[in-house]
């Protein structure tokens, strides 16, 4: 890039699609929802940046890449597009965010579907069916706690509940697109 002279013009973006377990929770894979499998390493570097090497809390999801690239070309992306410009956290890494991060992953029969705030993580196994977990990151980071049928954080589970319904209201058959997809998400 510096041969070439690219590096003031050119934003660079690192990332990976899943993390993976080492052991924690004794599991030695990928497909669960808490937080060594949902999170993956994300660095964004932009030309003249202020904040460059600066690190943000906030939880973002990569369906947020293609908006925040977008924005720091100075494109306007599709209306329909999930996903949020986390231009505002490379801004200021502790610019206020209320954008929840989703996790879903597939095991047998019981899909599992996964909030996390900057505070906590709320996961649903088989829409509840099958199970919940509530972790408090604050006080309980590699989640060995679940606070789920704790009354102390009924309101907190009501919460989660109902950010985690936003994006995934029921089950989907699995084969079967809503109708209008295509035309939905193709230009």
């Amino acid at each position: 890039m510096d041969r070439l002279g690219l590096r003031d013009n050119t934003i660079i973006v690192f990332w990976s699609d899943h993390g993976y377990h080492l052991g924690e929770h004794g599991l030695w894979f990928k497909q669960s929802c808490f937080e060594e499998s949902a999170r993956v390493p994300l660095i964004i570097s932009v030309p003249g940046r202020k904040t460059a090497g600066q690190a943000s809390a906030r939880p973002v999801e990569l369906v947020d890449l293609y908006p925040t690239l977008a924005d720091l070309a100075g494109l306007t992306p599709p209306k329909h597009l999930q996903g949020f410009s986390v231009r505002p956290l490379l801004d200021d890494p502790q610019a206020r965010w209320d954008h929840p991060a989703y996790t879903q992953v597939q095991r047998g029969d019981g899909p599992g579907h996964s909030v996390r705030t900057e505070r906590w993580r709320y996961t649903e196994w088989a829409f509840g069916k099958k199970g919940r977990e509530l972790y408090d990151h604050e006080n309980d980071p590699q989640e060995l706690h679940n606070l789920a049928n704790d009354a102390k954080h009924a309101d907190v589970v009501a919460q989660m509940k109902s950010l985690l319904k936003q994006v995934h209201p029921a089950p989907v058959a699995g084969g079967k697109a809503e109708p209008g997809t295509r035309q939905k998400f193709s230009n």
